[in-house]
């Protein structure tokens, strides 16, 4: 069986050994596409220490759904090097040509630990963070400075990454926010946002959005623009069993980008955007059947 084609799980009973066979399959496929292993992780909070956000919290539901959070993943990097100070980050001081599923691998980890981890494991990622942030620095083709650790550059990676979280959420999670829960999902986001030094860091759906509009028009497009991009689309999949799920998964982060940044990279999908999207659901919904939740 395809893992895309899990929707007949939801309509016939499986033996019970094959269904333990393909739960244990699907895990290892995502664990290999989050973690760059198939072997599950080292348990991130295995005594239930307090964190950042306690149990319940709207932020530990949506980043708790590996599909929505892959999907949105890859959505939020289309989203960011729209920004030529992002795109030079990546560009001048990274080897993204040779280890581009490592970057996406550091970052799950980074989102896995502040979400769930114990607040000083948290503390311990993210002060590792501010200080490759603090040594970043350059200059554009165009002579203009940049830092990693600049306030307003950092509110640009954060809320493509909150919007697009959510947005994959909303297409692919369980149950769709409620406005008010999307409310909160930006305010506590905006906790970890501010000890990256995010400013400004939307507490609302409204100032997420209103902080899209406003750095709109420093976003660009060119040549370096299109290979990153091209180096996060075309990466090969971590097996081939894994390969047609990861094409779907990346097409449906095409489709779920606004339509001004799908014209701005020149992607799409079109007229295919039922059938994606009927397959990333289906994904999904098996993703959820072998975690178990």
């Amino acid at each position: 069986m395809r893992i895309a084609d899990t929707r007949v799980l939801t309509l016939m009973p499986l033996p019970a050994a094959f269904a333990k066979a393909l739960r244990t399959r699907i895990v290892g496929e995502v664990r290999g596409a989050i973690n760059g292993t198939a072997a599950p992780p080292k348990p991130i909070n295995p005594y239930d220490r307090p964190g950042y956000f306690p149990e319940g919290s709207v932020i530990r539901r949506v980043h708790g759904d590996p599909t929505a959070m892959l999907i949105g993943g890859v959505t939020a990097l289309l989203l960011q090097m729209l920004h030529p100070k992002v795109l030079a980050g990546v560009w001048d001081h990274s080897n993204f040509r040779a280890d581009m599923r490592g970057r996406l691998h550091r970052t799950a980890r980074f989102i896995a630990v502040t979400t769930y981890g114990a607040r000083e494991d948290a503390d311990a990622i993210v002060a590792r963070v501010n200080q490759i942030h603090r040594v970043v620095a350059g200059t554009l083709p165009d002579g203009t400075p940049y830092r990693a650790d600049d306030p307003h550059l950092l509110a640009w990676v954060h809320v493509s990454e909150s919007i697009a979280f959510l947005a994959a959420w909303q297409r692919y999670g369980r149950t769709p926010l409620t406005p008010a829960e999307q409310d909160v999902y930006f305010a506590e986001f905006a906790i970890l946002a501010e000890k990256l030094g995010t400013d400004p860091a939307p507490r609302t759906r409204v100032e997420a959005d209103a902080l899209v509009t406003a750095m709109r028009p420093e976003l660009r497009v060119d040549y370096r623009t299109r290979e990153v991009a091209r180096f996060v689309l075309d990466q090969p999949a971590p097996s081939r069993a894994a390969a047609p799920v990861q094409a779907l998964t990346f097409q449906a982060a095409v489709d779920l980008l606004p339509p001004w940044a799908q014209a701005m990279h020149g992607v799409g999908v079109g007229a295919k955007a039922p059938l994606i999207r009927t397959g990333a659901r289906s994904v999904a919904g098996a993703v959820r059947w072998a975690f178990g939740s």
